[in-house]
């Protein structure tokens, strides 16, 4: 089995790929609609990314979905860029939600992947799919998302606590955005400029401080030794030494944290 970081690596260059000769399957492909970005990963049999797609698009927010219409197009935008690096045809996949979200936003989430001609073949909450990949036996995943911060609590392996609470990446760019008196849009491409990062910490610093403190608040209780962070908002340097100091937990982030989740959403699909 490669390692975490193989794997990371794996999935930037199957981003960047643009065609994978003779490809055969079976294909396990995850569907991640987030709030700030909607990732298409495929893997081979082996379990390794050959293919990808990915977009920033504001068709969800904090887990449900908005802009039903507006999904499956961008959903159907992706299937085609990876079936087209592919060769073959995406029939199924599997897709998730954060924790906690409604009985009926979760089956939203599949009638997007249908309506973009998708079989749904299972929905998994997205920590538990981030999981999937990272393989924490005791510690706590925290995939923080575009709109929401989603935690699980991981015992022998097995998930046995689960909470979401809003306040995420899209959070830190409303912030740059007031402080710098930019759009929306123009926030968002400063906010991943890595040369703009380091001036933008202290303006964003107290919405990691929120995210740590709903972590904190949410492992008071529990005997957890180690944090890992996912999710794109996870990346922004820094964010993990404001959740260690907070929460007084140890505290990681893997390489490419975007990639984590749809990683593991696409290896519980049985292809």
């Amino acid at each position: 089995m490669p390692t975490l970081d193989a794997t990371l690596k794996a999935a930037d260059a199957a981003m960047k790929r643009r065609k994978v000769a003779s490809f055969r399957g079976p294909l396990h492909v995850g569907v991640d609609l987030g709030t700030a970005y909607t990732v298409v990963m495929a893997l081979d049999n082996r379990m390794k990314p050959v293919a990808g797609a990915y977009q920033f698009a504001q068709v969800v927010r904090d887990g449900v979905v908005v802009d039903f219409m507006g999904a499956i197009e961008l959903l159907k935008t992706l299937k085609a860029r990876v079936e087209a690096k592919l060769g073959v045809e995406i029939a199924s996949a599997a897709s998730a939600y954060p924790p906690g979200v409604p009985l009926a936003e979760v089956q939203a989430v599949r009638y997007v992947l249908e309506g973009a001609g998708i079989d749904c073949q299972r929905l998994i909450d997205e920590p538990t799919a981030a999981n999937a990949l990272l393989g924490v036996q005791n510690g706590a995943v925290v995939d923080v998302g575009g709109g929401s911060t989603g935690i699980a609590v991981i015992e022998n392996g097995q998930v046995v606590y689960t909470a979401d609470e809003p306040t995420g990446g899209t959070h830190f760019t409303l912030v740059i955005a007031g402080a710098k008196g930019l759009s929306f849009e123009e926030a968002e491409a400063l906010k991943l400029d890595t040369v703009a990062q380091r001036s933008l910490f202290p303006h964003i610093r107290p919405v990691m401080e929120k995210v740590a403190s709903i972590i904190q608040r949410h492992l008071a209780d529990r005997q957890v030794q180690n944090v890992t962070l996912v999710g794109g908002a996870a990346a922004f340097p820094g964010f993990a030494d404001v959740v260690a100091d907070v929460t007084g937990i140890s505290t990681i982030v893997p390489s490419r944290p975007l990639f984590v989740t749809p990683i593991g959403i696409a290896m519980l699909h049985e292809g």
